[in-house]
């Protein structure tokens, strides 16, 4: 899904917007018990009651794409082996038609929910529009048997259909055009903790006391969408999966639970486009070719930036930016072991999770030294009596400890580098 996408399904999270159908949600306590339930007309709750859920369910949607938010695909395989595979996109046929009939007093396949692969479940919940109770408490077992977590949560599932309008060829929205009606499902689990201890003041005895701590929902932990809105179309074979840290995604439960695999993290990725152009360069991976390959990525960066979706860079990709960086030719070659080895053949690495290129430091074991990335040609290294040493020219106002200083250079003799 795209950030274009994204921020539409948003708008819908309004008082204004909404066209939310029903509300469902289990409370689990620490001992994996079921406390208690919710479930009932999203449109029937307090107006108070509705903005609360709207700030849980909009974080679901918040984020930066590749890092909190991610595209899943479901595998093929997983697809197929379901009684109610999809053809070309189009969207499933109801449970009642695709089952077939009992054979020799036998239960149909696919009637039992146990029975139903993920994308099957999902495809099911998706249809019953949260109105099955035996699905809910389906649904609520698989979460409680696959997430770990100590302390008390609390699952929430709303359901949608949206009467996508349809665009102009120059994108305005048609209120009385609908192209299709997305039908969805987006569900988040959220920590219970007690609030913090601390005083209150009393207005009925005019005076100071301790105050009562209470149960309070957190923001979500976790969430996902179903099925993707790409394209502004259904996508039954894929999901938007949420997770608050990057770098606890909850992979063992999002392959329970979806069977869908994980993209490699955020910091997985920085960490190994790192080890790549470490170990392919070796001795050649010094300050000026780490400094080209800066440069390379903003310039992609600044050629992507209206694009919608983070650009995804494939082996053949990161080659052609080290060899525009000036790398060997030898150098190259050892790339592509490296990178089979490393990364995996196939797996595609987020420009924006590799390098970050709004800054450019240099770091040593008592210095750290930042630069504005768009002057990197102030940087360069020199052989100073035997060391080598980092130059920077002392151009324009200096400062040191927010005190500014002046320079010989700016006392008219010839300039000085430090």
């Amino acid at each position: 899904m795209t950030k274009r996408d994204i921020s539409e399904l948003k708008k819908l999270l309004t008082p204004k917007n909404c066209s939310i159908t029903r509300i469902c949600g289990c409370y689990v306590d620490g001992e994996k018990n079921k406390k208690t339930r919710i479930q009932q007309a999203f449109l029937a709750l307090p107006e108070e009651d509705m903005f609360k859920y709207f700030e849980l369910l909009r974080k679901i949607l918040s984020g930066s794409l590749g890092k909190n938010l991610m595209t899943l695909e479901f595998p093929l395989a997983l697809e197929l082996s379901g009684i109610n595979a999809a053809a070309g996109g189009s969207p499933l046929v109801s449970a009642e038609d695709a089952l077939p009939e009992e054979q020799s007093g036998e239960e149909a396949p696919g009637e039992n929910p146990d029975s139903w692969n993920a994308h099957e479940f999902l495809l099911h919940l998706r249809d019953s529009k949260l109105k099955d109770d035996l699905l809910l408490e389906a649904y609520y077992d698989r979460i409680i048997e696959n997430y770990e977590y100590v302390g008390n949560y609390l699952i929430l599932l709303v359901h949608d259909a949206y009467d996508v309008p349809g665009k102009t060829t120059d994108g305005i929205e048609m209120e009385d055009a609908s192209d299709e009606v997305y039908e969805y499902i987006l569900s988040c689990i959220c920590p219970v903790e007690l609030s913090k201890p601390g005083l209150s003041y009393d207005a009925e005895d005019n005076t100071f006391r301790n105050r009562d701590r209470d149960w309070v929902v957190s923001m979500p932990e976790t969430g996902f969408l179903f099925p993707a809105f790409n394209d502004r179309s259904t996508d039954i074979h894929s999901m938007l999966y949420y997770s608050k840290k990057s770098e606890e995604r909850k992979d063992g439960f999002v392959e329970q639970l979806f069977g869908c695999p994980l993209p490699l993290s955020a910091d997985t990725q920085k960490e190994t486009f790192q080890a790549l152009i470490e170990e392919s360069l070796g001795e050649d991976c010094d300050i000026e070719t780490v400094k080209n390959i800066h440069e390379r990525l903003s310039e992609l960066a600044q050629e992507h930036k209206e694009e919608p979706e983070p650009l995804a860079l494939d082996k053949n990709e990161v080659k052609t930016i080290l060899a525009d960086s000036g790398v060997a030719n030898e150098k190259l070659f050892e790339f592509d072991r490296h990178y089979d080895e490393t990364a995996g053949e196939n797996t595609s690495l987020l420009m924006n999770n590799v390098m970050n290129t709004k800054s450019f430091e240099v770091k040593m074991p008592d210095v750290v030294i930042k630069v504005n990335p768009e002057r990197t040609d102030l940087i360069e290294t020199r052989s100073i009596d035997g060391r080598e040493c980092l130059v920077i020219p002392l151009d324009g106002s200096v400062s040191v400890n927010g005190i500014s200083v002046r320079t010989t250079a700016e006392g008219g003799d010839a300039g000085s580098d430090a």
